[in-house]
């Protein structure tokens, strides 16, 4: 049996540690890696959580616009608006407008306007119904102010114009303004379209 070879110990010593070390190293590197894998996994789900929320947000936000736009139309909606043509060569033309108020609830500042340059000649207290009569006339002995303050639950009230030519009464078609319950200001036209119109609309 030849010497030991005290040469080899150190190398073999340093050797196992390097290996050590570099196992170690691997270790470290594998928990870091697998604790990086579990924090992006976490920060997915929440991610994916409060996207699930924002969208159950927003749809709750939509609905309760939803909701809160009914509301807002639902009065001005029920309020109607009936017209008729009247007159002939001799006494002129114009317009009878009934507006009806069916809703619980009051309507003011109730103006018909005709075309863009007119407004009712006369306006008269009506009583509710359900449908407009045959024979509208334009007369009464107790004329309302210009426009109608309040419009109460279940009431009526008439406007007439002032009388044109046939082709000028055709030309303006009236248009009624309103203020609902909740003080939003509506315009409702010949053809039944209803929008919200400005604030001092038709006054």
């Amino acid at each position: 049996m030849g010497p030991l070879q005290l040469g080899d110990v150190p190398t073999w010593i340093g050797g196992t540690g390097a290996m050590a070390a570099a196992r170690y190293a691997y270790q470290t590197i594998s928990s870091q890696r697998q604790q990086l894998g579990e924090q992006q996994r976490f920060i997915a789900e929440q991610t994916r959580f409060m996207g699930e929320q924002r969208q159950n947000l927003e749809l709750e936000r939509a609905e309760l616009r939803a909701v809160a736009d009914d509301r807002k139309w639902a009065q001005a909606r029920q309020i109607a608006m009936h017209q008729r043509g009247i007159g002939s060569v001799s006494d002129g033309h114009g317009w009878i407008v009934t507006v009806q108020n069916p809703s619980s609830a009051s309507i003011r500042g109730v103006e018909v306007n005709f075309g863009t340059a007119y407004r009712a000649a006369r306006a008269f207290d009506w009583p509710p119904f359900d449908h407009c009569p045959q024979n509208p006339t334009d007369t009464a002995d107790d004329p309302l102010p210009i426009p109608v303050h309040l419009l109460g639950s279940r009431r009526a009230a008439r406007f007439a114009s002032q009388r044109w030519t046939a082709a000028t009464a055709h030309n303006n078609r009236p248009t009624l303004y309103f203020t609902d319950d909740a003080g939003v200001r509506w315009s409702l036209d010949s053809h039944g379209s209803l929008e919200e119109a400005l604030a001092d609309s038709g006054q």
